[in-house]
């Protein structure tokens, strides 16, 4: 192996009715800086948690956000398609039914194995910063950092896209269906109009600010502007002629023809606050194929997005200190698991926080915070009776730079696809925050991914921070699509929505499916623990009250909160595939 490094539809399931739970979301235009390791900023509301059952199929299955685009990547397949061509189709309803989380305005980072000359391959499809930005973008004159809906609304915070360039050169290398006839089922259902789910009714009511744009408001909201009811159907057909000229001229169109022309324009005009992006922005944008990260733990190697992702590393990183821990301690079970998960989380989210970023532009030592002997060092700082000093070490091949911050939010996708042939292909895509920077062009929503970038370029004694922004830069994410091997086979894909909580959410699924043997399912729906810096949060409802007071004797101070992941995954087995969609969401699992 080379690391380059049947189940009866629930079509429409989302119609049935769900509970509705609003988030607060407390963040106003012009407040003070906030950040992912800050709690407040979870605006992408949560919508319920309904019954999510393992579906099995024998030959091809697609895990998607939406039924809709789980029956377009089944079709696909079904057609004879790979798993790239379902992806793509994918894709292209997602941003029509769920506009809120990705599309072709966002990027995505994918992973896929490709079964007949076992490689493993990892595309960066993140965007990137305009080339008229500098180091001080996101400050004010006085020095201030910008607030951060005062950052994230309009053209100011819009990168260069990058999801199509990454599709359109894995298509190339991976497709065998034509790449017009994937665009086949979005063109139809934006023609004919879908049914508006109440995920999207919700998080339409919800988030604040999202009918700032005329456009938007024409497009998700009545006259009183209150958003369109759910069970409503909703046409776009300005987004089926931006995807009839994209299936005809394929990605010329979107970085130099008529879309990227239209894309400039809106960023340019937007009444909000305008961006810097150009032509020659879009024209220099290409796709990057990676070395995937890769690591071992128990009996399995498992493989992630390298940087700019910090997904890949983190999640290998925590996965890492608590097999390093549990040899030291014997097994982890009930509070002794959540305790050490906890303590890896924060010890690896330190290490993040200071080396990952665009490795285009600083030296990050991915190797090295995923080495099996640095994680055991690490590991050992996590004590049984009380909480660890946390800080960020020194992996091997480390430089000197400064902890970053960056305020990564959860309005993502994710999806999972295996197809006939046994390839398998891992994705999370994303605009950023739910509505991105609500710049609507096309019929598509335009990302804020600038806003994952640090604010400030330098920390308190001035040293330069690895995430800020420059020209042409691609921001750290934390989007974590991953492939799971075991003797050389892909055994399991998973990736998850979610800002930097994707990282813990993604960690502790693989842990409960691969020590402790869970159906995708059962591991998918369990209670989330997410521990990033001072950030300790558990699931409302989740978890046992015993076991919340011994944590608190151990010293941790928790928050009960809802989470939004958005986990999909994929066990593959010789005997067929077992997939689970995240019930806190809308997905599906469909196959035959």
């Amino acid at each position: 192996m080379m690391f380059m490094f049947l189940s009866k539809s629930r079509s429409m399931s989302y119609l049935r009715p769900l509970l509705v739970l609003p988030c607060v979301v407390l963040l106003l235009l012009g407040m003070a800086p906030a950040y992912a390791s800050d709690p407040v900023i979870v605006p992408e509301a949560a919508s319920g948690f309904r019954d999510s059952p393992t579906v099995y199929a024998k030959s091809a299955m697609a895990v998607t956000a939406n039924p809709y685009a789980s029956e377009a990547a089944v079709k696909i397949l079904r057609q004879g398609g790979s798993a790239i061509d379902a992806g793509i189709a994918a894709q292209l309803v997602l941003g029509l039914v769920e506009p809120q989380s990705s599309g072709i305005g966002g990027g995505a980072f994918m992973l896929h194995w490709d079964a007949k000359h076992k490689q493993l391959s990892s595309w960066d499809g993140r965007e990137t910063a305009p080339q008229a930005v500098d180091e001080n973008y996101f400050m004010h004159a006085d020095g201030r950092e910008m607030g951060f809906f005062e950052a994230v609304i309009g053209g100011h915070s819009v990168g260069v896209p990058g999801v199509v360039a990454m599709l359109e050169a894995a298509h190339r290398e991976l497709g065998k269906l034509p790449w017009a006839n994937l665009f086949t089922p979005a063109i139809e259902l934006a023609e004919a109009g879908f049914i508006i789910s109440p995920r999207l009714h919700t998080l339409l009511k919800e988030m604040p600010k999202v009918a700032v744009n005329p456009a938007i408001s024409a497009y998700f909201f009545d006259e009183q502007l209150q958003p369109k009811a759910v069970g409503s159907r909703l046409a776009n057909p300005a987004y089926a002629q931006t995807l009839r000229l994209l299936a005809k001229e394929g990605s010329h169109a979107f970085y130099r023809g008529a879309i990227a022309h239209d894309i400039v324009a809106a960023v340019a005009k937007d009444p909000n606050r305008a961006g810097r992006l150009s032509l020659a922005d879009l024209k220099q944008y290409h796709a990057v194929r990676r070395q995937a990260v890769c690591a071992p733990f128990r009996v399995y190697q498992v493989c992630g997005a390298p940087p700019p992702s910090s997904g890949g590393t983190t999640v290998l990183a925590i996965l890492g200190m608590l097999d390093a821990y549990e040899a030291r301690s014997g097994a982890l079970k009930g509070v002794g698991f959540m305790h050490g998960f906890i303590e890896a989380s924060r010890l690896a989210f330190a290490d993040r926080n200071r080396y990952v970023a665009d490795p285009d532009f600083v030296a990050v030592p991915s190797a090295g915070l995923v080495d099996s002997h640095y994680l055991k060092q690490r590991a050992d700082l996590i004590q049984n009776t009380r909480l660890a000093v946390v800080e960020a070490g020194v992996p091997p091949h480390a430089p000197k730079v400064s902890d970053s911050r960056s305020p990564e939010l959860p309005s993502t996708s994710h999806f999972s696809i295996v197809d006939a042939d046994g390839n398998v292909m891992s994705m999370t895509t994303s605009i950023e925050t739910a509505f991105g920077s609500r710049v609507f062009v096309g019929g598509f929503l335009l990302n804020n991914q600038l806003t994952d970038f640090s604010f400030s370029p330098k920390d308190a004694d001035g040293s330069k921070i690895a995430n800020r922004i420059q020209p042409g830069k691609r921001p750290r994410s934390s989007m974590s699509p991953m492939i799971v091997f075991k003797n050389n086979r892909p055994v399991l894909a998973i990736g998850s929505p979610g800002g930097a909580r994707i990282i813990d959410y993604v960690a502790g699924s693989l842990y409960h499916v691969l020590a402790e043997g869970d159906t995708i399912s059962a591991a998918i729906a369990r209670g989330h623990i997410v521990a990033m810096g001072d950030t300790l949060e558990l699931e409302s409802g989740r978890f046992k009250t015993g076991d919340k007071k011994q944590l608190n004797k151990l010293g941790h101070q928790f928050r009960e909160r809802d989470q939004t992941s958005g986990l999909h995954g994929i066990v593959i087995k010789k005997s067929g595939l077992e997939g689970a969609a995240d019930p806190r969401r809308e997905g599906q699992a469909l196959g035959f």
